[in-house]
């Protein structure tokens, strides 16, 4: 297996485990400790990243987490996804970029969109609705 795919299934692995409440198993196969997050709402350090993410599970250990996409190029990984935290909520978009070294994980950023209920985008939030054009 290349670098990229091995970093894209390390990326997933990753993911996967933080949702099910594996936090402390996903930072020590995946995460190099003296790395660095770039999430504004949490200090410094994948240390303070894991703590919360360990509170997040607390406050919602049945989350559903379904990946719609993996990219890789270089020593980068993408990961665009759907996220809900909570039963009966359409959840958010979210995107993963990674940055990998040494196959572990050395710099993370992280973004999400909240999916509003009533949206004007006849095109979906992850699928593209395509119209069959019959030529005769």
């Amino acid at each position: 297996m290349d670098i990229i795919s091995t970093n894209k299934q390390s990326a997933v692995n990753f993911l996967n485990l933080i949702i099910v409440g594996k936090i402390k198993e996903a930072y020590q196969k995946h995460v190099d400790p003296n790395g660095k997050h770039h999430n504004v709402f949490f200090p410094a350090g994948f240390q303070a990243l894991k703590e919360a993410m360990q509170e997040a599970h607390i406050q919602s250990p049945n989350k559903q987490f379904t990946i719609k996409h993996v990219l890789g190029d270089d020593d980068l990984v993408a990961v665009h996804s759907h996220l809900v935290m909570n039963q009966g909520e359409k959840g958010m978009i979210t995107i993963h970029l990674f940055r990998f070294k040494n196959d572990k994980i050395v710099e993370m950023w992280d973004c999400g969109q909240v999916i509003p209920e009533n949206s004007p985008n006849e095109d979906g939030t992850f699928w593209i609705k395509v119209e069959l054009a019959i030529y005769r």
